[in-house]
């Protein structure tokens, strides 16, 4: 497999990685939070949106690939967040095998 060059100078956005947390409702429930186990700079690229309609109003799916450095606890189900806008990862991948970057495949949560 070849090796990716990538300037990881391009890691120009501060992100927080975010892991659901459960906690109880008071009611046999849970109630889902979100806890920051990092801060990380990453490179984000747009890839591709979707605008559907539903009901009466146009809506859309934004989707992304969030470079960041390799770290072994980023998985699918987790998100980033910068600011306001969080992006859920659908996807992690090696994109060499060399353990140096994660590409996360992402998509914008628009609410």
């Amino acid at each position: 497999m070849a090796i990716v060059f990538f300037d990881p100078g391009q890691m120009t956005a501060r992100l927080d990685l975010e892991a659901p947390s459960a906690a109880p409702d008071g009611q046999g429930g849970a109630v889902t939070g979100w806890e920051v186990l990092a801060s990380m700079w990453a490179r984000i690229e747009p890839v591709s949106h979707v605008v559907r309609e539903e009901a009466v109003a146009e809506t859309g799916t934004v989707s992304h690939r969030i470079w960041v450095r390799f770290r072994e606890d980023v998985q699918a189900g987790m998100r980033f967040r910068k600011g306001a806008r969080t992006f859920v990862v659908k996807l992690v991948r090696d994109p060499d095998e060399t353990r140096r970057y994660l590409v996360c495949q992402c998509e914008e949560d628009g609410r």
